[in-house]
């Protein structure tokens, strides 16, 4: 009877590579626990991060994790990190994150990803797969990134997609799909939300309501709600980090599309208080008309 169970256990791990491999794991860890954690602390006892999961395969180097839940504890935000499975690198006490990794921010942020490297001693998080974040009214998604843990600064690599709804200050998205704005960029794109200012960098085009602007280099500006005297005009454009978008400057091979009117320029300024475009560096427009200007009076 032993050996039969022995027999039909061989065949388990021929025919399951993968069991196989957790087994091998487990027969190669030094130790095997549940509910594990760990917790890191700073000045005067208070508890900067900490780490746990449901059950730990611990080896010489690492220590293997399932259903993860990390939290790091800062100043103004506190950083949830949750993942199906990971590593603890008991060296550098830095973490390897893998399958439905999750970040989340105190602030109201959220960053989702397939893996996530979290470099304690940097304060910094990275990943090469594709990433998505949503913050406020505006959502990102692109193919690598890093980023503060908080998520106020964040560098995205490449394939770059931002979608910017209307919203109002403090309530939920709203608006038709119309309005939407529709940003992308070959990258990287760099966002600054302290600053409230997102560059987007390599063939970088932006659409909306059919209108669309092109350029090499766009830098975007923000108003931020804690500056309500910036934010009393009614007519400015409703939209982005904070919820309203104070300028656009666009750099190098400018091309902007209104219908069948195009223009070009070396840099364009957008200022959502009046509304208006200024168009610097040899501009030349091209106007369609469907009026017949050959009978027009020509003056003296």
């Amino acid at each position: 009877m032993i050996k039969r169970l022995v027999a039909v256990f061989i065949f388990m791990l021929l025919v399951n590579p993968a069991l196989a491999k957790q087994e091998q794991a487990a027969l190669d860890s030094d130790q095997q626990i549940n509910e594990f954690s760990l917790a890191g602390y700073g000045e005067r006892g208070k508890k900067t991060w900490d780490i746990s999961g449901k059950s730990a395969d611990i080896f010489t180097d690492l220590i293997k994790l399932k259903d993860i839940i990390g939290n790091l504890y800062g100043e103004k935000d506190t950083i949830k990190l949750v993942a199906d499975r990971g590593d603890f690198n008991k060296a550098d006490n830095n973490v390897h994150l893998e399958q439905n990794v999750v970040v989340t921010t105190s602030s109201g942020a959220k960053l989702t990803t397939d893996s996530l490297d979290w470099d304690r001693k940097n304060n910094l998080i990275s990943t090469k797969d594709e990433v998505n974040i949503e913050r406020e009214s505006m959502i990102t998604t692109a193919l690598g990134a890093h980023a503060e843990p908080s998520l106020n600064k964040v560098t995205l690599e490449k394939d770059v997609n931002v979608q910017m709804l209307p919203a109002e200050p403090g309530k939920q998205k709203t608006g038709a799909p119309s309005d939407k704005i529709i940003i992308t960029c070959d990258g990287q794109l760099d966002i600054d939300y302290a600053k409230n200012i997102a560059t987007f960098n390599k063939n970088v085009k932006v659409d909306r309501n059919g209108s669309q602007i092109y350029s090499d280099v766009m830098d975007i500006y923000f108003i931020s709600e804690k500056n309500t005297g910036a934010v009393k005009s009614k007519d400015k454009e409703d939209l982005g980090m904070s919820g309203r978008i104070d300028r656009i400057i666009a750099h190098g091979n400018v091309k902007i599309v209104r219908g069948e009117n195009v223009s070009y320029s070396d840099e364009a300024i957008y200022s959502a208080a009046d509304k208006k475009i200024t168009l610097t560096g040899r501009p030349k427009l091209i106007i369609e008309s469907t009026e017949d200007f050959k009978n027009a009076p020509v003056g003296n």
